[in-house]
């Protein structure tokens, strides 16, 4: 190889390599530092672009799990509600058969129905209070059945249906004004309460299914959503181990590669010695 000072070759060839080294290890400090092996589209567009898409959907999905965690309370509340108006409607039934009695005096049935009327009360109050976040199943208040998000692209939905157990709602056939001041009006009340029970029953039990499905479904959205990051784990996820390593070696390389062109920039110092005089 001819020397020469205006071009020295292999301290090209040094640089270049030096910068090739210089290149990958910042290459694998970006891996170390993000912990992915791919974090923006240069790295790999089409794994990059699919990542993306997922990231989308596993957010999306999140949405989906705050609507149906939502959903859930409203149930429960509901739930709540509508068990203890059963629980009221057993009380009441009690103090309606022994209202039947007819050997009772005025005064016990006076404070039989002051009793029964405590009751209609605070039936009332309970399905007025069964709201959370300003939705109420049981007092009619809803316009129509409440839907709620089921899949990331909100084309699914999970419906709990309304049960109005107001007082003459349909389900409720009880009155605010029913006494059971006689025999007669006990009787006629007993019948309405045992056909109200049952309705009540059965509508408590409907919201019991559908919190259950929704429950379902909202442990299955956590696991899909878990299940999706992991497979965008791996895709892009840097293995740590083998990028230590990897950078470990690249240190050597470039440590070495400088050397390397330290003694190739060297080389043209030797043209010098042919100059020097005998």
């Amino acid at each position: 190889m001819a020397l020469s000072v205006n071009t020295n070759q292999p301290a090209l060839i040094a640089l270049q390599n030096l910068n090739r080294t210089n290149d990958q290890m910042q290459a694998t400090q970006t891996r170390i530092n993000t912990g992915e092996q791919i974090s923006t589209a240069k790295d790999n567009a089409a794994i990059w672009s699919i990542a993306q898409e997922q990231r989308a959907d596993m957010s999306a999905l999140g949405a989906v799990k705050m609507s149906l965690d939502r959903a859930t309370s409203i149930a429960d509340v509901a739930l709540a509600a509508g068990e203890s108006v059963s629980d009221l409607l057993k009380l009441m039934r009690e103090k309606v058969v022994a209202a039947k009695d007819t050997s009772l005096t005025s005064t016990s049935l006076q404070s039989l129905n002051a009793d029964f009327q405590g009751l209609l009360k605070n039936l009332q109050q309970v399905i007025s209070s069964a709201v959370f976040d300003g939705a109420n199943l049981l007092d009619g208040s809803q316009a129509a059945d409440m839907t709620f998000l089921a899949d990331a692209d909100a084309a699914q939905a999970i419906t709990l249906s309304l049960q109005n157990l107001t007082m003459g709602g349909g389900i409720n056939t009880l009155d605010p004004t029913d006494n059971i001041l006689s025999s007669a009006n006990a009787t006629s009340v007993l019948t309405r309460l045992d056909s109200t029970m049952s309705a009540i029953n059965q509508a408590v039990g409907n919201i019991g299914t559908q919190s259950k499905q929704i429950e379902a479904h909202n442990g299955f959205v956590s696991k899909l959503t878990d299940v999706l990051e992991t497979g965008v784990g791996n895709l892009v996820d840097a293995d740590l181990a083998k990028e230590s390593a990897r950078l470990q070696a690249l240190q050597v390389k470039q440590q070495l590669g400088a050397q390397a062109l330290s003694i190739a920039n060297g080389a043209p110092q030797i043209i010098l010695s042919l100059f020097k005089g005998g």
